[in-house]
C-alpha cells in the first residue's frame, strides 16, 4: 500500500536551502557545487574518527560475553537507526538528509562498554561535582575534538545537526545550560530531530530481541508469551510458514514488528501534526509539545517490550559479570588518571591543564573503544 498520502505540508520540513538559517556553520565555508549542506554533514560524520570507533563500542554485548560476530555494535545499530530515520522522514515529506545525518551522529558520544560504561563514568564524575551526558559529549566531539580539517576545529556541522544532537532525545533548560543558548532551547526541535529518538527505540528494541535470542539469554517461548506484539506476529508467521525453523519464524516476527513500529510512527506523527492544523516549521517549533509519537496501542506494546528487555536482558544475571567488570575498569582508570594526569597522552594532558583533570580524563575514556580500554586496564594492572 503506498504511503505517499502521509506526506506533510512541505513548509513543515527543514528546507536546507540557501536562505535557511539552520544550514549555518560556526566557521564560514563556501557552498558546495552539487552537495547540499546536510549531505556534506553526512559525509563529515561518516569520515570522523569518532564514528569509526563506534565499530568497537558495545551496544548490549561485548566480545567478552559472546563469541558471536553477529551481535550489534554501536556502529551497526547506528546504521539501522539511519535507515529507519531516512525512510520515515522521506515518507513524511521531511528533509531525509538531515534525518540521516542526525541518526548517524546520535550515538557518537557514547563511551565504551555500553550503558554500564556510561553509568560508571557518570558516577566517577559525580565525585567531582560533575556528570556525563553523551549528547553533550557528542556536541564537544563534533565542535572541538575531531581534528580533520585545517581551517577549523571539529567537523563544522550545520546548526540543524548540532541542535539535533543535543535535543533529539532530551530537553535542556536555558537556566541550566547557558552554554547551549544558540540552540533554541525555548523551541521544539524540528520534526526530523524528533523522529530520531523513536527510530533509535525501534532499532534497538527489535535488534536486542534478536541478539538476546541468538545469545541464548532470552527464551523464545517467554518472548512469544509475554510480548503481545511479538507473539501476535509470531503466530501470523507460524500460520504462513508452518514448516519453517523456529529461528526463522522469530526473524519473520521481528521483521514485521520493525515494519509495524515504523509504519505506526509515521502514521501517528502525521495524524498528530494534522490534528493541530500545523502547516509551517515555525508553528511546529513554537508548539508546547513534540509530535513524533506512537499510537496509544503501539506505545503500550513498545513500553511492554522495553520493560521485558530490561528485566530479562539488560539487567539479567548473564550480563551482570560484564557490567561489574566495566564499572571496575572505568572507575579504576578514571581514579588513577585523575590523581595523576601526567599519565595521560600529551593532548589530553593539555586539556587537563585547561579544563581540569576530572573532565579531561572523562573525555579521554569516553573516546575509547572496548578493546582500547581493556588494553589500558591490562597495562595499568600490570604496573600497579
Amino acid at each position: 500500500m503506498p504511503l505517499q498520502p502521509l506526506a506533510l505540508p512541505p513548509s513543515v520540513a527543514v528546507s536546507g536551502d540557501a536562505n535557511d538559517p539552520l544550514i549555518h556553520r560556526a566557521h564560514l565555508e563556501p557552498d558546495h557545487p552539487y552537495r547540499s549542506a546536510f549531505s556534506r554533514d553526512i559525509g563529515r560524520i561518516l569520515h570522523a574518527k569518532a564514528f569509526r570507533r563506534l565499530a568497537g563500542k558495545t551496544q548490549v554485548f561485548t566480545r567478552r560475553e559472546t563469541e558471536s560476530d553477529h551481535s550489534r555494535s554501536r556502529l551497526t545499530h547506528t546504521l539501522e537507526v539511519a535507515q529507519i530515520a531516512r525512510t520515515a522522514a522521506a515518507t513524511l515529506g521531511l528533509n531525509s538528509s538531515l534525518a540521516e545525518a542526525l541518526a548517524l551522529v546520535h550515538d557518537i558520544g557514547h563511551p565504551p562498554f555500553g550503558h554500564a560504561g556510561e553509568k560508571a563514568l557518570d558516577e566517577s564524575l559525580h565525585t567531582h561535582g560533575l556528570g556525563f551526558d553523551h549528547n553533550l559529549h557528542a556536541l564537544r566531539i563534533v565542535t572541538t575534538f575531531e581534528e580533520r580539517y585545517a581551517g577549523f576545529p571539529g567537523l563544522n556541522l550545520t546548526l540543524a545537526v548540532r541542535e539535533g544532537i543535543i535535543k533529539h532525545s532530551h530537553d535542556y533548560s536555558a537556566a541550566g545550560h547557558p552554554e547551549l543558548s544558540e540552540y533554541f532551547l525555548d523551541q521544539q526541535p524540528p520534526l526530523e530531530a524528533q523522529l530520531i529518538d523513536l527510530a533509535d527505540e525501534i532499532a534497538y528494541l527489535t535488534a536486542d530481541l534478536e541478539d538476546g535470542l541468538a545469545a541464548g539469554i532470552l527464551n523464545l517461548a517467554a518472548v512469544r508469551d509475554q510480548l503481545s506484539l511479538f507473539g501476535r506476529l509470531y503466530s501470523d508467521a507460524s500460520r504462513e510458514f508452518p514448516n519453517a525453523p523456529l529461528h526463522l519464524l522469530a526473524n519473520e516476527a521481528l521483521k514485521q514488528m520493525l515494519n509495524g513500529l515504523v509504519t505506526d510512527l509515521m502514521q501517528e506523527t502525521a495524524a498528530q501534526v494534522r490534528a493541530t492544523g500545523i502547516e509551517t516549521l515555525h508553528q511546529l517549533r513554537s508548539a508546547s509539545r513534540r509530535f513524533a509519537t506512537f499510537s496509544p496501542t503501539i506505545e503500550a506494546e513498545r513500553s511492554q517490550t522495553k520493560a521485558f528487555l530490561y528485566a530479562n536482558l539488560y539487567l539479567s544475571p548473564d550480563l551482570a559479570p560484564e557490567h561489574t567488570h566495566a564499572r571496575e575498569v572505568v572507575q579504576t582508570l578514571y581514579s588513577a588518571w585523575t590523581a595523576d594526569p601526567e599519565l595521560l597522552p600529551p593532548d589530553h594532558l593539555a586539556r587537563a591543564h585547561k579544563e581540569g583533570a576530572p573532565r579531561a580524563v572523562a573525555d579521554y575514556i569516553a573516546g575509547m573503544t572496548d578493546s582500547y580500554i581493556e588494553r589500558a586496564w591490562e597495562s595499568h594492572t600490570a604496573s600497579a
